[in-house]
């Protein structure tokens, strides 16, 4: 089974970083664990290896009994944030551990990054897909619109896949090969190159390659 351990982070938001040479370079903030490791799951007992891991605390008093009881073998409280990741060998991580950015990344890695595109609701195919329209002057009376979507004799209906209008945003995407321009351990801070997916305070998953 491929591993694909990595951190959960919050989105903090876009800079600017220069080079030596004074180019400057778009990057993105991430506040990137600690991470709390909540439970280990193996082959033997759950069909798969994995651990599951706890981001952002929550206090204790808005836990439901359920997960009070889920979270007690860590002791380090509840989180609103749990994910798993597959790890090849769950024993070399202890119920209760405690990850940083260190433990799996450093400065010039590669990195696949995950998150939740921004929500824009209900668009039309200009929007979501960029189609030009038709003229604004001279009594037109198309402008928006998607324009001819169907066939004629054959085969009498919409082609699954059409481009056409709807929900758009609110996906989850992954950047693949985002490039780690710097760590920061003592603030959590994880800097990388380039755009993400999601607003600021939108949760990523930062799996290692």
């Amino acid at each position: 089974m491929a591993s694909t351990i990595g951190l959960l982070g919050e989105k903090v938001g876009m800079t600017r970083i220069y080079s030596e040479d004074g180019t400057s370079i778009g990057v993105t903030v991430i506040e990137a664990g600690p991470c709390v490791v909540l439970q280990k799951k193996s082959v033997d007992k759950d069909g798969y290896n994995a651990i599951q891991l706890g981001f952002g605390k929550k206090k204790e008093s808005r836990l439901n009994k359920p997960m009070a009881g889920h979270v007690a073998a860590a002791g380090k409280g509840g989180f609103y944030h749990i994910k798993e990741f597959k790890v090849d060998d769950p024993d070399r991580f202890e119920v209760g551990q405690e990850i940083k950015i260190s433990d799996f990344f450093k400065t010039g890695d590669v990195v696949d990054i995950s998150g939740i595109t921004k929500g824009r609701g209900f668009q039309g195919v200009v929007k979501r897909y960029g189609f030009k329209g038709g003229c604004r002057t001279h009594g037109s009376m198309f402008h928006r619109a998607p324009g001819s979507i169907g066939c004629s004799a054959w085969p009498s209906r919409v082609v699954k896949g059409k481009k056409m209008p709807g929900q758009m945003g609110n996906k989850q995407v992954t950047k693949k090969n985002v490039i780690i321009v710097d760590i920061r351990d003592e603030d959590n801070a994880l800097v990388v190159k380039g755009g993400l997916p999601g607003a600021k305070k939108g949760i990523l998953r930062i799996y290692a390659k």
